[in-house]
């Protein structure tokens, strides 16, 4: 191991706060002390894609369907997104980054890491950079950003969150072990609801309660995800930032105004997602397919992905594999209908990330 790979890394990770409804408070301050919320209408089955934190009072967040989400909050303000909008500012937020490295690991249009670590700017001190960053964020372009400052990706994420909105959290090397000790595993990133209602069954509900069990232990009960666990429980995080990735999968879906009782009438609707996919795949030519997928979303909001193997874009596969898919949710109406291939991976290397995308139509 060379001298640089035993230094301490210096990672910083930067979340923008309620990006989409801050851009619109930005643009128009008459929504800036009222319920906002930007995503899909109630009347089309639209989602919340974000909402700002006077929403977020009344239990609403993104992913929400915005029927329930005014319901939470009747006077709930929901707007449209304006996504390419929303790229060009989050292009200028990726040009602050840039003056203070170039490398730099985009999660989506609001977060991102920075590595620091050979960075020489305010003499290598990467909590005065993450508050250089947020200032200049605030001062240029208006908007505020939180930042997690760690020796690794794992502990910078968390950092982000923890004093939210406009705040930062910083864990030296000689603070992480006494950070990581009461984590809640639901701050571990990867641990959903029905991973921790599983590791609740067995006792686990912190850091310290997963260093308790041991490793031996840990994978007997939850196989190679223990060890992962474990790892994590320690702080220790090896991963290096991915700055170069190839799109391993293409998916478009629709959803209905409302659910469609039985798989024939979503056939119809096979054609226009089929050319949209096609018109995609026109970027990706020379990659070949490796097999086809079905995605269902019902009305109970359960999903179900079905997929087959192939070597080429074949339409009346998708027809074959939509009862099939179907049949999984025992009769329920359908609320979502999505298509797409995953491409051979040949020639790729393993570290590549996937970007299993859903573009909705």
């Amino acid at each position: 191991m060379s001298e640089e790979e035993q230094q301490p890394r210096k990672i910083i990770h930067i979340d923008m706060d309620c990006f989409f409804a801050a851009v619109e408070m930005r643009d128009d301050p008459g929504l800036k002390n009222i319920p906002l919320a930007v995503g899909g209408a109630a009347d089309s089955r639209g989602v919340i894609s974000t909402c700002n934190y006077i929403a977020r009072e009344y239990g609403i967040h993104s992913a929400m369907a915005t029927a329930y989400a005014v319901r939470l909050c009747p006077d709930l303000k929901v707007i449209p997104g304006r996504m390419r909008y929303y790229q060009s500012v989050s292009r200028q937020i990726r040009a602050i980054f840039r003056r203070y490295t170039e490398i730099i690991e985009p999660l989506s249009l609001d977060e991102a890491f920075l590595d620091v670590s050979g960075t020489h700017l305010f003499r290598g001190s990467a909590t005065l950079m993450a508050n250089d960053i947020r200032s200049a964020i605030r001062r240029e372009l208006s908007l505020t950003a939180s930042a997690g400052v760690a020796p690794n990706k794992f502990l910078a994420k968390i950092c982000s969150d923890e004093n939210k909105p406009d705040g930062q959290c910083v864990v030296s090397p000689n603070q992480v072990v006494a950070f990581v000790k009461e984590l809640p595993l639901k701050k571990i990133p990867g641990v959903g609801r029905v991973t921790l209602k599983r590791l609740a069954k067995i006792g686990l509900a912190t850091c310290a309660d997963v260093r308790a069990m041991g490793k031996e232990e840990l994978v007997k009960q939850l196989g190679s995800f223990g060890e992962h666990l474990y790892i994590r429980a320690q702080g220790i995080d090896t991963r290096r930032l991915t700055t170069h990735w190839v799109r391993k999968s293409l998916s478009v879906e629709r959803t209905y105004a409302e659910d469609i009782p039985e798989p024939g009438k979503a056939i119809a609707s096979l054609d226009k997602l089929f050319d949209e996919l096609q018109r995609r795949l026109k970027k990706h030519s020379k990659r070949p397919i490796r097999n086809q997928q079905v995605k269902l979303k019902f009305s109970d909001f359960q999903q179900t992905t079905m997929e087959r193997s192939c070597n080429e874009l074949d339409k009346s596969l998708f027809k074959e594999l939509m009862p099939l898919a179907w049949e999984r949710g025992k009769g329920k109406g359908i609320r979502l209908l999505g298509i797409g291939v995953t491409f051979k991976e040949e020639d790729e290397p393993a570290e590549k990330r996937q970007m299993d995308l859903f573009a909705t139509l």
